[in-house]
């Protein structure tokens, strides 16, 4: 399957199994390598011009993020886009996310909450499609939940946001081009920083619990 030579950057310095991994994973995140797709280890090494053995590498540590599916052989797929696997995803973020919320909201200090707030705002700029502010997203995110967060909870979500970051990509980049996508984005993280200043458990719980709910359908709706 053909796709064009820009579509993964190449690889310089640094590991190089490293670099290859961030590399595939970013295109498998935006789409430039398409869900379903299936890609021989040759063509993959072509595309970063590297050797074959750093690509095997890359692949299996993807793999153990439910990227790509290895064929027996020297191919691998990209995972497809799997509904169902969405609705997993978010069912395992609301069983932690919230009860997390309700413990961090006591913890995070004004300043790091106004620092929040103004990084709801700029999710709003309608110059910043999901591509531009994902990193800064995720970031937002882990900020809300990290002072009551344990070590193994911050690995278990970032497994779940990285997964959930695909169909979060795909699916809310068919929305940007509409101004109302971008309002709404922002006023959302906005409403998320107001709970968590009310310092109550169970306001900050139950604003998560609605962002998460809502962020699903949209999804949902966008990739059906």
């Amino acid at each position: 399957m053909g796709t064009p030579r820009g579509a993964v950057q190449p690889v310089t310095a640094r590991s190089v199994v490293e670099q290859a991994t961030q590399a595939l994973r970013r295109a498998i995140l935006t789409g430039a390598l398409a869900p379903g797709a299936e890609y021989s280890l040759r063509e993959l090494a072509g595309m970063l011009d590297i050797s074959f053995i750093p690509i095997r590498e890359a692949l299996r540590s993807l793999e153990s993020e439910g990227l790509v599916i290895m064929r027996p052989g020297l191919s691998a797929v990209i995972a497809p886009l799997g509904l169902d696997d969405l609705q997993g995803i978010y069912r395992l973020r609301r069983a932690l996310e919230p009860e997390i919320a309700a413990r961090s909201c006591l913890l995070l200090s004004e300043a790091e909450l106004d620092r929040l707030a103004e990084r709801a705002a700029e999710f709003g700029a309608v110059g910043h499609g999901m591509a531009e502010i994902y990193d800064d997203h995720h970031a937002f995110h882990l900020a809300l939940v990290a002072p009551a967060a344990t070590t193994w909870d911050i690995r278990v979500l970032t497994t779940l946001w990285r997964a959930g970051e695909r169909y979060i990509r795909i699916g809310f980049g068919r929305l940007d081009p509409g101004p109302a996508e971008h309002q709404r984005r922002g006023e959302a993280h906005g409403e998320l920083v107001a709970a968590f200043r009310t310092r109550d458990p169970a306001t900050a719980s139950a604003a998560v619990e609605r962002h998460l709910a809502r962020n699903e359908k949209i999804a949902l709706a966008a990739l059906s």
